[in-house]
């Protein structure tokens, strides 16, 4: 199983963390935390990386039914998406794929949030290339 949604995208860096944030609030996300993991590895490590942006993007009424039914599950929480550049004018853009809580977790209700959590990141990567 891949553990990845993926869509790429000929646009810049800057603009397409924009149009992500977007689309996931259309799909009833917030952006919970960022790591901008190339100004972190640089500091800490001194290495030169893409721009590459974390985003930890969290549905509240998912996020509640996937505690209720599991409360470990909270390790797996947010739903995170990667936005890194691909090139000199392109991007990548993923998105953790929740059916992986499905494969970690005993709890059958997971199966109805992650098929939901799925749809719903699937559809704000679609609105990103169509």
């Amino acid at each position: 199983m891949s553990y990845a949604m993926t869509v790429r995208l000929s646009a810049g860096f800057a603009p397409t963390v924009e149009r992500v944030r977007a689309a996931l609030k259309d799909q009833g996300f917030g952006v919970l935390t960022e790591i901008d993991l190339r100004s972190t590895l640089h500091d800490k490590l001194g290495v030169d990386l893409a721009e590459y942006v974390i985003l930890g993007a969290c549905n509240p009424p998912l996020a509640h039914r996937a505690v209720q039914a599991d409360p470990a599950i909270g390790l797996l929480l947010p739903c995170n998406v990667v936005v890194r550049a691909d090139g000199p004018d392109g991007t990548v853009v993923q998105a953790m794929d929740p059916q992986v809580m499905v494969q970690l977790s005993d709890a059958p209700e997971l199966r109805a949030v992650a098929d939901e959590a799925g749809a719903r990141l699937r559809a704000a990567l679609d609105a990103l290339t169509g």
